[in-house]
């Protein structure tokens, strides 16, 4: 039987401990390596990330590696757990995502997702559509959430230039000293300066932008555009 499919293993260990007694590293790579004794596939390169988080993606550069051999040969990604690969569904379908468009499939052996086949792509489809409506139900609730703490006159987000919190930590009221730089912005701006001359007269001026900071152009834009 002539084996031309080439699968790139990718193994990660979070702690010290893992690194070096090597036991989980082992049982990875005995697991990739018997999954493509298994299913016709070439082991190619097994890439390792010894003793980093799977918080985020990026800054895992075996990883990359793994990701950047296996597209290009257009293989099977194949690690042992989910758990290995990222810590979030929404990074391990940005994974599967790039893989698929540049022709390469993603396995999983503990949670049995193989894209290399088609009930496999199905599942994993279903998988992406229920973070996709994960996430809008999230964005849903958070734009309902502001905008009844908008209608009731609270905080949204960071207190802009011009106010204060009152005492309960919630409302927002005018502050005297920014309220009257509000105005400076306002009838400087109505006189033709540019948002950066504004900021310079400010700053040389001595009168000061939110928490004692300097004037830039575009701070100054957020105020004038609050103040129109």
């Amino acid at each position: 039987m002539v084996v031309n499919r080439v699968a790139t293993g990718y193994c990660r260990v979070s702690t010290e401990g893992q690194v070096t007694e090597g036991v989980s590293l082992d049982a990875q790579r005995g697991k990739i390596a018997a999954w493509c004794l298994a299913n016709d596939y070439q082991l190619g390169e097994v890439f390792v990330d010894a003793g980093l988080s799977g918080a985020r993606a990026d800054n895992r550069p075996e990883l990359q590696r793994a990701l950047r051999v296996v597209s290009a040969n257009k293989g099977a990604l194949v690690v042992y757990s989910l758990s290995r690969l990222a810590r979030s569904t929404k990074d391990t379908i940005a994974i599967a995502e790039a893989l698929d468009k540049a022709g390469a499939d993603l396995v999983s052996l503990s949670e049995r997702i193989d894209t290399t086949s088609a009930a496999g792509r199905m599942i994993f489809r279903m998988l992406a559509v229920l973070s996709e409506f994960e996430r809008d139900l999230v964005s849903e609730r958070t734009i309902s959430a502001l905008a009844h703490k908008k209608a009731k006159g609270e905080r949204v987000g960071t207190v802009p230039f011009g106010c204060a919190l009152e005492a309960d930590g919630i409302h927002l009221i005018d502050n005297p000293t920014e309220a009257a730089t509000v105005g400076i912005i306002r009838d400087l701006r109505r006189n033709g300066l540019t948002y950066r001359a504004i900021a310079a007269h400010l700053n040389d001026n001595g009168i000061r932008a939110k928490a004692g900071g300097r004037w830039h152009p575009q701070a100054v834009l957020n105020v004038a555009g609050r103040a129109m």
